[in-house]
């Protein structure tokens, strides 16, 4: 029998843009570029959630075939904003608009730093960035209704300081759940690391 975790999950929401509460300016503001990446790509999308998540057990969309990765990232409504510094991938912010569409609501399905850019100031930016991107999605997707709700979820296995980052950023929980997952090893940026 494999070994098991308590794994607490926490969902926070926006519900009004008003919600939004924008972080201070990073002091590497000017070394700072983020920008969409437009043209979809399962290789650096995999590439972005590994490096990110290999050290917070992102696991779900490790056993993702480039054609799945395809799909998800082709949808109307999916964007990927990439903060570079100084040239280098620093993170990333992942929107979903596709799945609630028909509601006006947006999920940040991911968001994080690589590690080696994290607790300088620059996820409380991209945050801020990104879930003002996420109130304004439907200005750029055809029939999609204006958004009403931007939501995300984030658990105890994720960086420590993750769940603070979105309360200051405006958001709150609205749910909470506990439950028993399987204790896996974090994966790592690449099979073997």
């Amino acid at each position: 029998m494999s070994a098991t975790v308590d794994v607490t999950t926490w969902y926070l929401e926006q519900t009004s843009a008003a919600d939004r509460v924008p972080a201070r300016e990073p002091e590497e503001a000017a070394a700072l570029r983020v920008e969409r990446a437009e043209v979809p790509s399962p290789e650096f999308s995999r590439f972005l959630y590994t490096a990110v998540g290999g050290d917070t057990t992102w696991v779900d969309r490790l056993p993702w075939t480039r054609a799945q990765w395809r799909d998800f990232l082709d949808r109307p409504g999916v964007e990927t904003w990439v903060a570079h510094h100084r040239g280098t991938p620093a993170g990333f912010i992942e929107l979903d608009g596709a799945s609630g569409a028909a509601e006006g609501t947006v999920e940040i399905s991911y968001f994080g730093l690589l590690p080696a850019f994290r607790g300088r100031g620059l996820g409380g930016h991209l945050l801020s960035l990104g879930t003002a991107r996420a109130w304004d999605l439907a200005d750029r997707w055809e029939g999609h209704r204006p958004t009403t709700r931007v939501w995300v979820h984030t658990c105890s296995r994720d960086g420590a300081h993750a769940r603070a980052n979105y309360e200051r950023r405006g958001f709150r929980v609205y749910r909470t759940e506990t439950e028993q997952e399987p204790d896996v090893p974090t994966p790592g940026p690449w099979p073997g690391a």
